[in-house]
């Protein structure tokens, strides 16, 4: 009956999650018509995601700083910046934006979502005693989605306007806030912390196992978002250079998506060889698609470039909920919440640098089909870090957390 309960708790967080960062690229999803509408440059698109990582940061940072998600309820806190986010993204309908309140409102969901992915993944921590790496790939498998999903309303073969986006992104968020509110009440294995305590950020930084699962995040991180901003400017180079045509919104989502059937499949693999092997393989693979992605841009046939993508888009996620429950693995139960949001805060910071970077290489059409080849530092730097220190986790998370199996 237990197990029954956690299954719906747990199917219901995944919904939520997924309906909840629908809100993340419905921004991205509707560039080209906002370019039109609001008569942008060229350069809005990297703008507007580099503003929802701005918001993210800086709403990362609070929630760190407070210790809110380690104080109170996060359901409350997870149902209330849907809310919020659902707001923030509908302001991009009014017609009297302006390039400067179009990246505020952007900044402002962003914002939102701080209160979101962190969040949930802490709601998740606090129902699941065992098997947490397994709950969290679940998990961002449903963020995988949510990201995507704009993409996949926007590429139907009809008339569907880009407001239509919006209020259906909007209405999702809103949707999967009450879920929580009403649905998932504070886990069974949820520790409270007792006062503010803004030291947690700097005390989690002193364990090297810790540190270690860090700087393999922040790794991964430089590649991922970068990646998924600029999947539609990829498919439009192998255009270019192939004189083909591509449903750009379908191939975006689908091959953002398929990265929600790695993050399973890396939950899974990991319960067999180890959370950190797995985490090395993923970074591994998806270094060596941002060394070969010229290649397969420019020379290879259509179909073979979509599969390299979308097994790229597979590697580049996979090991992100490996990397949460390294992070939630390796620090006390009453500093999970802080952990994992001021590690999102410093990962997502890293995002920005990422993401202008290769906006700036992609507008110079001379250096654009070699532009994602400097995604390849990210998992350089993760994988020298993640060869560092062994993960020895601490008695007292092992008795919150659960055994994850092989965490090496």
């Amino acid at each position: 009956m237990k197990a029954q309960k956690q299954s719906w708790i747990l199917a219901i967080i995944i919904g939520a999650q997924f309906c909840c960062t629908s809100l993340w690229f419905a921004g991205n999803a509707v560039t080209d018509n906002l370019l039109q509408h609001f008569n942008l440059n060229t350069e809005a698109l990297g703008n507007m995601s580099s503003a929802v990582q701005f918001g993210f940061i800086a709403g990362s940072f609070v929630f760190a700083v407070l210790t809110l998600s380690d104080r109170y309820s996060p359901s409350r806190i997870f149902c209330i910046s849907a809310f919020f986010g659902a707001l923030c993204n509908l302001g991009l309908l009014l017609a009297s934006n302006t390039m400067f309140s179009l990246l505020a409102f952007r900044f402002f969901t962003g914002l939102s979502l701080a209160g979101i992915y962190p969040v949930g993944m802490k709601i998740a921590a606090d129902h699941f005693e065992k098997g947490l790496g397994k709950s969290l790939s679940f998990l961002i498998a449903a963020l995988v989605l949510g990201t995507a999903f704009p993409y996949f309303i926007q590429s139907f073969n009809v008339n569907i306007s880009w407001e239509t986006v919006i209020w259906a992104t909007s209405s999702l968020a809103t949707f999967g806030g009450l879920l929580i509110l009403f649905f998932v009440p504070n886990g069974p294995y949820q520790k409270l912390a007792n006062q503010f305590e803004v030291s947690k950020i700097f005390k989690v930084f002193k364990n090297s196992s810790f540190r270690s699962a860090a700087f393999g995040y922040f790794g991964h991180m430089w590649e991922l978002y970068a990646f998924w901003t600029f999947v539609p400017a990829l498919l439009v180079l192998h255009q270019k250079f192939q004189n083909v045509e591509l449903n750009i919104p379908l191939y975006a989502f689908l091959i953002i998506a398929s990265g929600s059937l790695s993050c399973i499949l890396g939950g899974f693999i990991s319960n067999r060889i180890g959370v950190k092997k797995t985490a090395v393989l993923a970074l591994s693979l998806s270094g060596l698609c941002c060394l070969l992605s010229p290649l397969f841009i420019i020379f290879t046939p259509t179909a073979v470039f979509l599969s390299f993508v979308v097994l790229w888009s597979m590697a580049v996620i996979a090991d992100s909920p490996l990397f949460s429950t390294l992070v939630a693995k390796n620090c006390d139960a009453q500093s999970i919440g802080t952990a994992l949001t001021i590690v999102n805060c410093l990962g997502y910071s890293i995002t920005i640098i990422s993401i202008q970077l290769l906006n700036l290489l992609i507008l110079n059409s001379e250096w654009a089909p070699y532009a994602f080849v400097i995604l390849a530092l990210g998992p350089v730097i993760g994988l020298f870090h993640l060869r560092q220190k062994p993960f020895i986790p601490h008695q007292n998370q092992n008795k919150s957390l659960g055994k994850i199996p092989n965490a090496k």
